[in-house]
């Protein structure tokens, strides 16, 4: 059977891959410990991907199907990165070349897509090494192919792909010493599960990727164990040489031969006229001038491994000697200033979300584990998370507790509220009583024609002020609704307002606003911030 997803499905499941990976990738990042331990492979994966999505989106909508091939396989090879990141732009270039031809998704496309992406990557890797990503990517098609032979729904077949590619990750320590040695799974291998992962779960419509820590608890995938490595071996190369080469003349096989002179790790890809170069050599200078004699070469980087590793050792020790707090707290919030707010304010990690991008519980149980507390406080500030943070304490590792915050401000109050000598229970509600007299107000504008409160019309494009979930103001200018809902909101009864400008408010407006609030209400304590949150140029409290 096959399924009926869209060009557009795709696309936005490769997204969200994409997203997923590169919020696991200091996850990956520690388990690096082949071909050297420098510590980026989860990095050097998630920028290609990245790559990839910034080449998606420059198509128009509806593109064709061989379009949204070549800006993943074009993406892929511009933007891969490191050893790691060029093996995946050939797994997603021989994805793409397996998958040309079929109309739907289903298990004879799959096979076919996993088995080219197979040969395709061996191919570019001039000494494969069991127990790596080739190994992983080997048995997902394996996986696939026993679908296909077993006549699985495409849904079902994409499942059991990520079952067996988490389950050959749990492997990769008994085929490569070095992992075994060091109590870590093949880094390459875990990202590509992650990635398989992420795409599959967003593709089919699941909750959030299935991971090893949540739901993903099958016998088949065991959890996979995080281990920190902070020891460089001694690799004989000290340079990671990669750039792009444009040239009609370069011969692969011969360009191979002699990166092999030079080093270890020895790539080269892609077809005339455009190349990705990767390798690790002493002698940077003389790999550069190889392909300057038959080409131009451009988007160069050399890296120093030893550094990279050494600048790793020194960041993991500082997270190994980090006291443990009794407490500590997650607030999800958008916009680099409200998250830097809340961070003086002592949160741990904020969560970048809000009214039109809600985290998933996942979202939030990743959050905590980064927080180095024996208890975790979520702050979801917005009403539509407040269940997601409400599940994750049921997952969480930690004892944890939800303050049902429904706006940042009202987060502000909230951290007001900590007693760092008192227990969880008694801080989530001294915290959720600090701010139960915060009263906030948002503004934006109007999508489409509605009505407000009090059943007067609104036009699409219309400013509207928006107070306990219901709209209360509405004008053609930010200023006069913030005017007409303080009115709203009775703020002659209160002495404090709050104000976070929003990314498209400019300096100048702001200021403006300010000086025409502190006309209206001389009593009230003006605390104006720029919050740079999206979509709402100002979100505001009183109490």
């Amino acid at each position: 059977m096959s399924s009926t997803y869209t060009s557009n499905d795709l696309v936005n499941a490769i997204a969200a891959a994409s997203k997923n990976l590169s919020a696991r990738k200091d996850e990956v990042n520690r388990l690096n410990v082949f071909p050297v331990p420098d510590g980026d492979t989860g990095t050097n994966m998630s920028l290609t991907l990245e790559s990839v999505v910034a080449s998606l989106a420059k198509l128009p909508i509806g593109a064709s199907a061989a379009e949204i091939r070549k800006a993943i396989t074009t993406g892929a090879l511009m933007g891969a990165r490191g050893n790691s990141g060029v093996i995946t732009s050939q797994i997603l270039r021989g994805l793409c070349e397996g998958s040309n031809g079929f109309d739907a998704v289903s298990a004879e496309s799959i096979e076919s897509a996993l088995a080219k992406a197979q040969d395709v990557a061996f191919h570019a890797v001039r000494k494969p090494v069991e127990g790596t990503i080739l190994t992983v990517l080997k048995d997902s098609a394996a996986a696939a192919k026993y679908a296909r032979k077993k006549k699985m729904s495409a849904d079902e077949a994409l499942s059991h792909v990520v079952e067996q590619a988490y389950a050959s990750v749990q492997r990769t320590p008994e085929l490569l010493p070095v992992l075994k040695e060091n109590g870590v799974v093949d880094s390459g291998g875990y990202g590509l599960a992650i990635l398989i992962d992420g795409f599959v779960a967003a593709l089919t419509g699941k909750e959030g990727p299935l991971v090893d820590e949540l739901a993903f608890a099958r016998d088949a995938a065991p959890k996979v164990e995080i281990e920190q490595i902070n020891d460089w071996e001694g690799s004989e190369f000290t340079y990671c040489n990669e750039f792009l080469v444009d040239s009609d003349v370069l011969d692969k096989a011969e360009a191979l031969d002699f990166l092999a002179t030079m080093g270890d790790c020895e790539l080269c890809v892609g077809e005339a006229p455009k190349f990705k170069v990767h390798v690790h050599s002493n002698t940077p200078d003389k790999v550069l001038a190889y392909f300057l004699e038959r080409g131009q070469i451009s988007e160069v980087f050399i890296h120093n491994m030893k550094l990279q590793s050494e600048e790793r050792t020194e960041k993991l020790e500082a997270e190994q000697h980090a006291e443990r707090k009794p407490l500590g707290f997650v607030a999800v919030a958008a916009g680099q200033g409200n998250a830097k707010i809340l961070e003086s304010l002592g949160v741990d990690v904020v969560v970048s979300g809000g009214q039109t991008m809600n985290p998933s519980t996942k979202d939030l149980l990743d959050a905590a584990a980064k927080v180095n507390a024996d208890a975790v406080i979520f702050l979801p500030n917005n009403k539509n998370i407040i269940m997601a943070a409400q599940s994750a304490c049921e997952l969480s590792d930690v004892p944890a507790g939800v303050v049902p915050t429904k706006s940042v401000p009202q987060a502000f109050a909230a951290m007001f509220g900590v007693d760092g000598e008192a227990s969880l229970e008694d801080n989530v509600e001294a915290m959720t009583e600090a701010f139960a007299d915060v009263k906030t107000g948002e503004v934006t504008t109007a999508i489409k024609d509605s009505k407000d409160a009090e059943g007067n019309a609104i036009a699409d494009g219309d400013v509207i002020g928006i107070a306990d979930g219901a709209i209360h103001a509405v004008g053609h200018s930010v200023s006069d609704v913030v005017m007409g809902l303080l009115e709203h909101m009775e703020a002659d009864d209160c002495d404090t307002c709050t104000l976070l400008a929003g990314e498209d408010l400019s300096d100048e407006d702001f200021q403006a606003l300010q000086e025409r609030i502190e006309q209206a209400y001389e009593d009230l304590e003006i605390d104006a911030h720029r919050g740079d949150q999206p979509l709402y140029p100002i979100v505001f409290s009183v109490e």
